[in-house]
């Protein structure tokens, strides 16, 4: 496939003449967050990372995001980390939306540019580093890793979008497809995040209602999206967060392609705790 273009934010700040009606929504089943959000104001710092800057788009909250965090990472050259994730036991995922850095997995060094895709098991020891002379901007998305006996940890890899062929949904015609990075059928793995294309004229033919819980970052394009019992309007840059079982359906408009990074969490069983016990 050819490389494809990603919304990367770039901050800033709207001026004092801007209205304040916007698209921004929270609700008990859903949120939007729209591109425009992504001020210099809402950015946030973290511990032992240099030159680099977060604007965090879901966290474990109640009521809220309950499997995972998501954050857009801006790292200016010469920054990056050397202890970039202070929890024990979480996995990652690494998205490179703009520009290009050098990401180091157990001591072996991975050049990684615009749509560059890494995964890093809760055993790896990595860090980051923009070598280059422009700022990189990457989607690090993280997850509590669910171990089950028997079951080894996934190992870590580092690809590129174009280099994964997209996989058409059954009797669509191509008009939707999913770029997967691992195997559906890798039962190491407790989340998928994967990228998903609609043609235009492309659609989710049914309310999609299932336990997992969602992310989804535009990467390209335009839409309206069904969430629970609304049809909102969502462009690139967008970010939607949807609860487990929140009813979800997509008609892409057009004129081109509209594309999304999904999370999800799958593959194990729900959490019962010690009820009875």
């Amino acid at each position: 496939m050819t490389k494809s273009s990603y919304y990367a934010p770039h901050g800033g700040l709207p001026p004092q003449t801007q209205l304040l009606t916007d698209r921004a929504m929270f609700t008990e089943a859903y949120a939007v967050i729209p591109k425009g959000t992504y001020s210099d104001i809402v950015a946030s710092l973290l511990p032992f990372w240099d030159d680099a800057r977060f604007w965090v788009l879901s966290r474990p909250l109640s009521g809220f995001a309950e499997t995972f965090s998501q954050y857009i990472a801006e790292v200016q050259p010469g920054g990056g980390s050397d202890r970039p994730e202070t929890e024990a036991g979480v996995e990652a995922v690494l998205f490179v939306v703009e520009g290009a850095m050098t990401l180091t997995i157990d001591g072996t060094a991975h050049e990684m540019d615009e749509g560059g895709y890494a995964f890093l098991p809760p055993q790896a020891k990595w860090s980051l580093r923009n070598t280059g002379s422009a700022p990189v901007r990457f989607h690090w998305i993280r997850k509590q890793y669910q171990a089950v006996e028997g079951l080894d940890a996934p190992d870590a890899f580092v690809t590129n979008e174009n280099d994964v062929t997209p996989t058409p949904m059954p009797d669509t015609d191509g008009a939707w497809a999913t770029s997967r990075f691992v195997d559906p059928n890798d039962l190491r793995h407790d989340m998928h995040v994967t990228i998903v294309t609609f043609q235009p004229g492309g659609v989710i033919p049914f309310a999609e209602t299932h336990v997992m819980e969602h992310g989804l970052y535009v990467l390209e394009g335009k839409a309206v999206y069904r969430l629970n019992q609304d049809w909102v309007e969502v462009e690139a840059g967008d970010y939607m967060w949807l609860r487990a079982f929140c009813p979800q359906a997509c008609y892409a408009g057009g004129p081109g392609p509209f594309r999304y990074l999904l999370y999800k969490d799958v593959n194990r069983h729900m959490t019962l705790g010690n009820a009875g016990v």
